[in-house]
């Protein structure tokens, strides 16, 4: 199969405002022996794609393509012999043309070539729109509330902020494990969704104090977990609101980082505090294996019902657009946000 000498990309030059992504075009990329070749269709949009556009992430080399997590098909296969005789490889069946999600950075192109551990084959029942918003968000949520801190059955969780696209699954898979859930948001519309997701109960920030709501909804003991991915503006209220012995699992940044603290500031009720990567959860192949055939399954049972907030076209205007909704606070989306980089 022939392909063309370049393609386009959503790529950045520079660090700094929206402004700074762009619709470049770059050479084909030179897939090397180890790897997959993709056909993109969707792309899933995040917060970390605003850390590295912005800086806060370390770029090794620009121009940079932006973007986690994307859905397509399979162009061409791994050359490399060891790859191709690797048993955990042969259990995904590749094969040109099938169906694929792909996490990593740099993946909102035409095309892509990735490494297989994490480039997932897809069941035939999630479509690759829904694999695109899935991929990241998801395995965030099972591997975090797995290993950052491992949900429990009459646990109670704080969510911030819950109506997000990963506030949603996290709600809807501490439900599944028997959790009672508190989320924080910021409009009454808002709330009602992530009730529909199985909050049990969604604090307005914007109207209501969150530490003082948590405590009277604990009966003053707390909560035994807090997944909080705003970061800065939340950060330092969740040791008034975690109970004794729980965990602060700070899962982004979304308001910015979070400032340094003492670690004999755990101390007072002795808490853990946890800074996890999905990625290190999913290094292995059996890793990926194991966390995403629980995705698929979440998805095809119904506990993950991704939600399609808005879908940008693959332009500059659309990335930048894209990227300006997922940052204003208290703005309007619910669930994920998506770039349509070419038909199906």
């Amino acid at each position: 199969m022939s392909f063309p000498s370049t393609i386009q990309a959503i790529a950045i030059s520079k660090t700094g405002g929206f402004e700074v992504l762009e619709k470049q075009t770059l050479p084909f990329p030179q897939q090397q022996p180890n790897q997959l070749l993709v056909k993109v269709a969707w792309a899933g949009v995040n917060s970390i794609d605003t850390y590295f556009r912005k800086g806060l992430y370390p770029i090794k080399s620009f121009p940079q393509i932006i973007g986690s997590e994307a859905s397509g098909t399979i162009a061409a296969l791994p050359t490399d012999p060891a790859v191709l005789s690797d048993e955990q490889y042969k259990t995904r069946g590749y094969k040109v043309g099938q169906r694929v999600a792909v996490y990593g950075l740099g993946v909102h192109a035409e095309y892509v070539a990735h490494n297989w551990v994490h480039t997932f084959p897809l069941p035939d029942e999630v479509p690759l729109d829904v694999a695109s918003g899935a991929i990241l968000q998801g395995l965030t949520a099972i591997t975090q509330m797995n290993e950052a801190y491992n949900v429990q059955k009459g646990d109670i969780i704080l969510v911030h902020t819950v109506a997000g696209g990963l506030g949603l699954l996290f709600t809807a898979y501490a439900k599944s494990k028997g959790a009672t859930i508190i989320g924080t948001t910021s409009t009454p519309e808002k709330a009602d969704i992530a009730k529909s997701y199985g909050a049990d109960h969604v604090i307005l920030y914007t109207k209501e104090n969150t530490v003082q709501r948590v405590l009277e909804i604990t009966n003053g003991e707390g909560v035994h977990a807090v997944f909080d991915g705003v970061g800065k503006d939340t950060f330092m209220a969740n040791f008034d609101l975690v109970r004794r012995k729980g965990t602060l699992v700070n899962v982004g940044n979304a308001s910015g980082p979070v400032d340094p603290i003492p670690p004999l500031k755990l101390s007072a009720k002795n808490l853990k505090l946890v800074r996890p990567s999905m990625t290190h959860y999913i290094t292995t192949p059996q890793e990926a294996d194991h966390y995403s055939r629980e995705l698929w399954d979440l998805i095809k049972t119904g506990v993950f019902k991704i939600r399609i907030s808005s879908v940008y076209p693959f332009t500059a205007d659309g990335a930048q657009s894209a990227q300006k909704e997922l940052t204003t606070p208290g703005g309007k989306t619910v669930g994920k946000i998506l770039l349509k980089i070419a038909d199906e």
